[in-house]
């Protein structure tokens, strides 16, 4: 059986260094003020839902902020112009090594059989991350726990967060990262300030990508302008199209949804054989964000049209990823969870008009 420092890390994009070791930050410069206005009053909210499409650097804020405020004790040094802390200073080595005593992490943990990681974040791992909260630990100073991310939560442990956000320990804060911030629940979101990043733009994705070393660094220029340009402001999408197999995987769901509400069912089969192989589990995952970030992406174009029109949308993402976890959980087929998906959406499209 693996040890958890043998995997890929559940919240950790491939061949990348992790947010936590990543110091460089590009095109977000109003979150970071809004973070840096409220550490220097001295009123920071104690809880922010960091939310925004996937691969745009909530995480990496998350930790770059947790970072300054356990370094400078929850002050703004006078030359501080940025949340920036050099690598080399003993809270960032900390951090980087998960060994920060005053910082706590909730994210998914390894599945009973050790092979891989659990599809959500079980209520054990919320309340044993949040016995910091009521340890020693902290001296005076700020104690943090970073969700990454909420989206991964279910009813118990989504509850177990709310109980100590709703009654927050002195100088706690808690950084909950969040790919959709309106599906999760609604007592969880009034108690947080939403802070909302924005796809990046192409030049600081350029700027990301050449920030994370080897290879990435010596990319060639064409082929990094390709992927960034159907990247969609993620880094995450653009690393995933300059790898073939994954763009092609992304072209093909693209172009599905592009098609709706009409369904060719025939390419919808297709697309469900060639990312459903067993072992394949990041291709059905990749199809299924790709429909995600969709569906996201289509409810704030036709946010005029009101949230009953809208509820069909709302109702698929929660379908999609219910059944996707259930097919992970018991290592079921995966092409159903696919077809479905496409049916599903072109149903909600035809009802949302």
């Amino acid at each position: 059986m693996p040890a958890e420092n043998e995997l890929p890390e559940p919240d950790q994009l491939e061949g990348t260094p992790h947010p936590r070791e990543q110091p460089a930050f590009f095109g977000h410069s109003a979150a970071e003020t809004a973070f840096r206005d409220g550490i220097a009053s001295g009123r920071l909210h104690h809880a922010w839902l960091v939310g925004g499409p996937e691969g745009v650097g909530k995480a990496t804020l998350a930790y770059r902020v947790a970072r300054f405020l356990l370094a400078h004790g929850g002050r703004v040094p006078g030359d501080a112009s940025s949340l920036a802390v050099d690598p080399s200073h003993p809270v960032a080595r900390q951090i980087a090594a998960r060994s920060h005593p005053d910082l706590a992490v909730v994210r998914r943990g390894l599945r009973k059989d050790g092979k891989g990681y659990s599809a959500e974040i079980a209520v054990d791992h919320v309340r044993r991350a949040l016995d910091l909260f009521t340890s020693t630990a902290g001296k005076g100073g700020y104690r943090i726990c970073i969700v990454d991310g909420a989206d991964d939560l279910n009813a118990s442990s989504g509850n177990a967060l709310l109980k100590v956000i709703e009654e927050p320990p002195p100088r706690s804060i808690f950084l909950i990262v969040s790919h959709s911030p309106q599906r999760l629940l609604p007592t969880i979101r009034s108690r947080c300030r939403l802070l909302q990043l924005r796809p990046l733009a192409e030049a600081d994705l350029c700027a990301v990508i050449r920030s994370l070393g080897e290879p990435w660094s010596h990319l060639d220029d064409d082929a990094l302008g390709r992927a960034v340009a159907l990247a969609e402001g993620s880094v995450r999408r653009a690393m995933e199209m300059l790898d073939e197999d994954k763009a092609a995987i992304v072209a093909a769901t693209d172009a599905l949804l592009a098609d709706l509400p009409r369904l060719d069912m025939k390419r919808v089969i297709q697309l469900a054989e060639k990312v459903s192989p067993r072992g394949g589990e990041g291709a059905v995952q990749l199809a299924l964000d790709t429909a995600m970030g969709w569906v996201s992406r289509t409810l704030q174009a036709r946010s005029a049209a009101g949230p009953a029109r809208l509820a069909p949308l709302v109702e698929v993402c929660e379908k999609g990823a219910r059944t996707a976890r259930e097919a992970e959980i018991f290592n079921l087929d995966r092409r159903p969870v696919v077809i479905s998906l496409f049916g599903d959406l072109a149903d909600a499209v035809r009802r949302a008009g």
